[in-house]
């Protein structure tokens, strides 16, 4: 069973308010361990579940998306990143996204700081992806730990990254005595890490369940300063990618999450109850897997729209040869949104004097226009992707993914950005 752990504040002198200056009492939340938890499943999730993992396996085959993974992998990525840091208040757009990371790439001045956290983001995301790769290598707290560094690293908080707290933290208001919710003692932190990290390392439970579990416990860890959230979420495609569901493609679960704010909030609290936690888990999975179907069904249609697009821009381009420079460039286009010569010619192997070529090539034909990055920092931007994935953004946003019956629950562009 859970458990409470009575505490005392000794209340903050130096605090803004009576109420954070204040001494008192508080309750802090020890949930149970993952290991050898016995999760038993109503027949209906459970069939849920199996049809959603299938939906995610479908989600990484090439049959039925008529475009290239990898472009379309790196592009819902980077949707990810830009969605789980919605979450946390860090608002930015994948155009500006995408800019920001170019002048990093290129290793130009950029002073915008929710750009760095967001793209700390992308990082920790990476870093999880990688890390779970290796299946022979068992999770372990120092994986945990390499994802928050990530995460942190070039952002203001950099002194925080893998630092786990010792010190008690806590959710909303000025002090644990009025807060929305206490995360376990910090002495109790380093015995949960380890029994998170040894489930993460098994497969006693379905895939997703196992996400979904792995994903509230994190969150009710709560073993860092800052970043819990977004690291709790990149844990979520750690586990789909180790257990063999997102082999190339992560579902933008972030996406619907976002949309669906509350819900994931009040989910996440229900865990934490004293009496019924069994019945919270399973509320909260269920939400956990209708966000990650619904993440599945709408990237295959931004698929769909991003292949009309390619063959759209290849019309445009005319005949060129299968394999040529401009042929690679045409099909690595979302994943290189902005990008300089020097960047497609790494990503797509080829010389600069072959990508220049190319880039002169898509220029003439519209496919691409010149961007200013930064101040005055040249490069070239894909015509018509963004516009496309505002598109989808708004589908996401959308409770029923249809905004022509339900509009947009959270702020998202009205229209497609200009250039």
């Amino acid at each position: 069973m859970p458990r409470l752990v009575d505490s005392v504040w000794p209340g903050n002198p130096t605090g803004s308010t009576r109420a954070a200056r204040r001494t008192c009492r508080f309750h802090a939340y020890v949930p149970d361990p993952l290991v050898g938890r016995d999760v038993d499943l109503p027949a209906g999730l459970a069939a849920d579940l199996v049809d959603v993992e299938t939906a995610v396996r479908r989600l990484n085959a090439t049959s039925g998306l008529a475009v290239n993974l990898e472009p379309l992998a790196r592009f819902l990525l980077r949707a990810e990143a830009v969605a789980s840091s919605n979450i946390e208040g860090l608002h930015m757009n994948v155009r500006r996204l995408a800019r920001s990371e170019a002048e990093v790439r290129e290793g130009w001045t950029s002073s915008d700081e929710t750009a760095a956290a967001v793209l700390g983001n992308i990082r920790a995301l990476d870093q999880s992806l990688e890390l779970a790769s290796d299946i022979d290598q068992p999770i372990t707290v120092e994986t945990i730990r390499a994802i928050h560094v990530a995460l942190l690293t070039g952002t203001r908080d950099e002194p925080w990254a893998g630092v786990i707290r010792e010190e008690q933290n806590w959710i909303g208001g000025a002090s644990p005595c009025s807060a929305a919710f206490v995360p376990p003692p910090a002495a109790e932190v380093p015995a949960l890490l380890d029994d998170l990290a040894e489930y993460l390392s098994g497969d006693d439970h379905p895939a997703l369940l196992q996400a979904a579990l792995a994903h509230s416990q994190f969150e009710t860890i709560h073993p860092f300063a800052d970043g819990n959230g977004r690291t709790g979420r990149a844990l979520i495609q750690l586990v789909l990618r180790r257990r063999g569901l997102a082999t190339t493609v992560v579902p933008p679960v972030s996406l619907v999450l976002a949309t669906e704010t509350t819900r994931y909030v009040d989910a996440l609290m229900a865990t934490r109850a004293m009496e019924s936690s069994q019945s919270g888990h399973l509320a909260w999975t269920e939400l956990f897997v209708e966000a990650t179907a619904r993440a599945c069904r709408d990237s295959v249609a931004f698929g769909r729209d991003l292949a009309d697009l390619e063959r759209a821009n290849r019309v445009k381009l005319g005949r060129v040869r299968t394999g040529s420079t401009a042929d690679r460039l045409v099909a690595a286009l979302p994943a290189l949104p902005v990008f300089t010569v020097k960047t497609a010619s790494a990503f797509i192997a080829r010389s600069d004097v072959a990508v220049g070529a190319a880039v002169k090539q898509l220029l003439e034909a519209g496919v691409i226009h010149q961007v200013t990055v930064g101040r005055r920092n040249r490069a070239f931007e894909a015509v018509g992707l963004f516009e496309a994935f505002t598109g989808f953004e708004r589908m996401q946003a959308s409770p029923d993914s249809d905004t022509a019956r339900t509009p947009p629950v959270r702020p998202v562009p009205t229209r497609p950005d200009g250039p």
